[in-house]
């Protein structure tokens, strides 16, 4: 068993945190520009609608969910980014020698995705301030989905970037797993608005529950109860901090 090294794994998450805002045109203000355009097209495109079920004005209703979408997608791409990069340069074999504890390499990975997550976030809504007036109706929401939803696609990408050999296999992954189920998770519509068999096929995937709690912080209104959800959140969450500690104690596809 390795000892404990606080100091090894505070220069990961720095070496992690820096690896990101060194190339922040392109990991933080790209996100947010996409995201602010997406809003002005949705906005001149639905107009002074409100949403079907929830007495809310659109515009309103799609920032959370945009804000999460970004969200999720920097923290996944942040870690599985790292990793395949590392295994593409050989170069991952010299933190699998570094004295640092399972533990210890998974949480300064995840919690660096968390601060890229969470900077993304600030950014978009700082921007969205002066436009729209954002309302914030449960804090401890926003907060507990954001980090929650920040780990887990932290806690994906790096699993994800162990099991890949190449670039490809992680366009494989980003284009055909993350990118539709993040799409079609709710954020640019309400789940109620759907046939009732869609709306059950929406409730088995993870994403709607992390961006449908992270709107009712904002909002107070929602698809779902994210008291009730907030468990299932925090369990998946939970697990895939496990998986991924048991993963990179064995080595998994990282020796080969």
């Amino acid at each position: 068993m390795k000892p404990v090294n606080p100091r090894g794994a505070w220069t990961l998450f720095l070496r992690e945190t820096r690896r990101f805002m060194t190339v922040k045109m392109q990991t933080i203000v790209a996100p947010a520009l996409t995201a602010i355009l997406y809003l002005l097209v949705f906005r001149y495109a639905m107009g002074a609608r409100s949403v079907p079920g929830l007495d809310v004005d659109y515009f309103s209703f799609l920032i959370p969910g945009l804000v999460m979408m970004s969200m999720l997608q920097n923290a996944f791409a942040n870690t599985s980014s790292s990793i395949i990069v590392g295994k593409v340069m050989n170069v991952h074999i010299y933190l699998l020698m570094a004295p640092l504890s399972a533990i210890e390499v998974v949480g300064a990975f995840l919690a660096a995705a968390v601060v890229r997550a969470l900077t993304v976030a600030t950014v978009l809504l700082l921007v969205l301030a002066p436009f729209t007036a954002l309302t914030f109706a449960h804090f401890g929401l926003i907060l507990l989905y954001g980090v929650c939803g920040s780990i887990l696609m932290g806690g994906f990408g790096l699993i994800a970037g162990m099991w890949s050999d190449k670039f490809d296999d992680m366009a494989l992954i980003n284009n055909f797993v993350i990118m539709p189920l993040t799409f079609l998770s709710g954020v640019f519509y309400s789940v109620k608005q759907l046939p009732p068999f869609w709306q059950q096929v929406n409730h088995f995937n993870p994403f709607f529950y992390l961006i449908d709690g992270f709107r009712y912080g904002f909002l107070g209104v929602g698809d779902t109860n994210p008291f009730t959800a907030m468990w299932v959140v925090s369990g998946a969450t939970f697990v895939c901090m496990a998986a991924c500690w048991g993963l990179w104690r064995i080595g998994w596809r990282l020796k080969e």
